[in-house]
């Protein structure tokens, strides 16, 4: 028999599964915007493992708890306590800070802050698609300015349109996305077998249906740990008679020390020592965790240098960072090229030793939806007025970031915001913006929403659940079918919260971590695009290279010195902003997983693990909690994160 008729019934998803993922999502989505949007008390879709789904993750499993005491037979087992976690955790894929958030920071932007000065609407109005933006004034007067509601047959009107298609586009995007993980899956997860250390906690916490970890003590340390701190210091924001604990310094300490040339390039550096940032950091590889600290520590040298010269390229750092990201897409695919050679033979019907039967889809199948998904996205930018040769070069690089960010999550877990690596700034670097049309240069900064900083990326989300389901033997094709409905379920969700709390609170009133300095990144870089074209510039494609062979040089060494001790990710990750907020932190778990691993061996790492795993749900569960008091009290409270 195949592999996927023989699971065991405690591996089957479930219907009740599916049930309360989906009545879950528009809860999760709901609040996550309400905390992002008006309040901005919680990043929980800024880390790459979203905080508001391990809490209601917890809370479920805390009554399971319960339900194994007094009704055992209708506890949740692993595999659905996973599904609800997995259709949750993709719903923040929309609702969180780099994806829908942005989107409604961008459509409505210019015709709101268009002024005679900025001269926007006689720059590039005529290129604006009125089927993807909304200039409707007396809409955008609520959506702006609040104490109005989203539920008026005008405004439903107003904004059916352009939330349709850009719900189309990003559907098939996230379709494409979906088809691309099927191709490189079983080579990733089953042969490879790479770490994925961002499942380490979900899978914990739900193994036993989530009874395992909650009788582990040292995990209660661990917990009590971040927790305790999360308390005391959330009274101290409430109350600043309160004493805090100063484990994170959200102001530098060296602010008011460094401020002499060349030294105040680095003053705000910042120094945190979030509980999460060590637990999760733990779980990474000594070489990486290393990296990423290291590095950041020779960019700060690199920026005191150019400072003291007063160069004005050096260090580059941006074009550094775009060359080493693409290189590691290039690394990527050379390290999975035997299998995609064996995908291929598959595709063409060719013999092949792979078996795509428990594949999400076969891999045929997939090949085409790529195709497919391909020309409806050339159909969707054509008829927005871009050209395919500059939507080709837009995609292609986007799906290059993409496919190594996700690479990098899958093998190392760590957070992704590459702020300065996208594919606009590419394509300004390596062709000039001279060389492309005025309406192309357009449609490239309306697609800045999805391009900004990649913390809430949906690909290594995908690939992440995909390993999860091969870890508990849930068949791929049952889960991929959940994902598609917490892809639908969670992009309506996240239009009717935003529209709900915006026009509520007003995008520029009360809603004070609406996006949108999105709207003013996007269009003044716009407007500055077509007032001086530029010609590619030659000295920052140098640095793309030098920034591409460090990456090589570093992969290279890495595979023939067993002793080498740098990872070109942590290389990767440290220029590109990454690593701003998390490079002490993860020098705190290197040292202390380096001292563990010396003195105590393996085996000592196996029984501090739970430790860590505590310190992440602690500190996301006190995070949770004082998000919940905020909006329920109508006041703002304290950030575990930021």
């Amino acid at each position: 028999m195949k592999k996927s008729e023989t699971r065991h019934p405690s591996s089957q998803v479930t219907w009740r599964s599916l049930f309360l993922g989906i009545l879950l999502i528009p809860i999760n989505v709901y609040w996550m915007t309400i905390v992002e949007v008006k309040y901005y008390s919680l990043d929980g879709s800024s880390l790459p493992l979203f905080i508001e789904p391990i809490f209601i993750l917890f809370v479920i499993v805390l009554a399971n708890y319960l339900l194994k005491r007094f009704a055992p037979k209708a506890m949740l087992t692993q595999v659905e306590l996973l599904i609800i976690y997995i259709m949750v955790s993709i719903s923040c894929t929309f609702a969180g800070h780099d994806t829908f958030q942005n989107m409604f920071g961008s459509i409505a932007h210019p015709f709101w802050f268009a002024t005679a000065e900025n001269e926007w609407q006689e720059l590039f109005f005529r290129y604006l698609p009125t089927w993807l933006t909304v200039s409707d004034s007396k809409s955008l007067q609520g959506f702006y300015e609040g104490e109005s509601t989203f539920y008026t047959q005008h405004n439903l009107y107003i904004w059916a349109k352009p939330l349709a298609f850009w719900g189309l586009f990003f559907l098939l995007m996230m379709f494409m996305m979906l088809c691309i993980n099927t191709l490189v899956r079983k080579r990733w997860t089953e042969q490879e077998k790479l770490a994925y250390p961002i499942i380490q906690l979900p899978l914990g916490l739900s193994e036993g249906g989530g009874v395992k970890l909650l009788k582990d003590r040292i995990m209660w340390l661990g917990f009590g740990i971040a927790f305790f701190i999360g308390v005391i210091n959330g009274v101290h924001y409430l109350f600043p008679q309160f004493p805090e604990i100063p484990y994170i310094k959200r102001v530098p300490i060296w602010q008011n020390i460094l401020t002499e040339r060349p030294w105040n390039v680095i003053r705000w550096t910042r120094i945190s020592v979030y509980p999460f940032a060590v637990g999760l950091a733990f779980f990474l590889p000594l070489d990486l965790s290393f990296s990423c600290w290291f590095f950041f520590v020779v960019r700060l040298i690199e920026l005191v240098i150019g400072a003291a010269f007063g160069t004005r390229y050096f260090p580059a750092l941006n074009q550094q960072a775009s060359g080493a990201w693409l290189t590691l897409f290039v690394l990527a695919v050379w390290v999975t090229r035997r299998h995609l050679i064996e995908v291929g033979k598959k595709i063409l019907g060719m013999n092949s030793t792979l078996d795509d039967a428990n594949e999400p889809m076969p891999y045929r199948w997939a090949a085409l939806g790529i195709l497919g998904s391909m020309i409806g996205l050339g159909v969707f930018v054509s008829a927005a007025g871009m050209a395919l040769s500059v939507a080709a070069i837009f995609f292609g690089l986007y799906f290059m970031l993409s496919f190594a960010i996700t690479r990098v999550r899958a093998e190392l877990g760590t957070p992704h915001e590459i702020y300065f690596v996208n594919p606009h700034d590419i394509m300004a670097t390596i062709g000039g913006t001279r060389r492309f049309d005025p309406a192309s240069l357009t449609i490239v900064s309306l697609f800045y929403w999805f391009n900004r900083g990649y913390r809430n990326h949906p690909m290594p989300n995908q690939i992440e659940a995909f390993k999860m389901g091969e870890v508990t033997h849930m068949g791929n094709r049952r889960l991929w079918v959940a994902m598609l409905i917490a892809i639908i379920v969670g992009i309506l969700s996240t239009f009717w919260a935003n529209l709900d709390i915006t026009f509520r609170n007003g995008a520029i009133a009360k809603a004070g971590g609406f996006k949108g300095w999105v709207g003013r990144e996007s269009f003044s870089r716009l407007q500055r695009w077509l007032h001086n074209p530029s010609d590619p510039n030659w000295t920052g494609i140098g640095f793309m290279g030098v920034g591409a062979l460090l990456t090589f040089a570093m992969m290279y060494m890495r595979m023939h010195l067993l002793w080498w001790p740098f990872h070109p990710a942590g290389y990767a990750l440290a220029i590109s902003f990454a690593m701003d907020y998390f490079w002490f932190a993860f020098f705190v778990a290197w040292l202390l997983k380096y001292i563990i691993l010396r003195h105590g061996g393996i085996q000592m790492h196996r029984r501090l693990a739970p430790l860590f795993l505590g310190l992440i749900l602690g500190d996301y569960v006190i995070g949770s909690i004082w998000a919940i008091i905020g909006p329920t009290f109508g006041i703002r409270t304290y950030k575990v994160f930021i």
